[in-house]
């Protein structure tokens, strides 16, 4: 079983940027494929940016260009790097597997707003 702890949110301005970390339990991190995810107010939960446990990276196209995702296998980490920050952006984001295999942790809200 691998646990997910999410940090690194917080209210920013529009245009703005945050870093986002995901600390994971477990010996086999490097093995998994491992996502970003958001849920936005009163939406469903979206997959934004993966990658795969060879570095390879996929973004959701409303996320192009302004985000990054990287991971360090060494740290069992994965981070979101965000800029360019929209309000639309506002949500819960969420580390995961991906595929998803295992539960979901507490999240992270990213606030954006002026």
């Amino acid at each position: 079983q691998v646990q997910l702890v999410e940090s690194g949110g917080g209210l920013v301005q529009p245009g703005g940027s945050l870093r986002l970390s995901c600390a994971a339990s477990g010996k086999i991190f490097s093995m998994y494929g491992m996502g970003w995810y958001r849920q936005p107010p009163g939406n469903q939960r979206e997959l934004v940016a993966a990658i795969t446990s060879g570095g390879t990276t996929n973004y959701a196209e409303f996320v192009k260009g302004r985000f990054t995702i990287s991971r360090d296998n060494a740290k069992n980490t994965v981070y979101l790097q965000m800029s360019s920050l929209k309000s639309e952006d506002t949500a819960i984001y969420y580390c995961n597997t991906n595929p998803i295999f295992f539960a979901w942790g507490q999240g992270t809200q990213v606030t954006v707003s002026s």
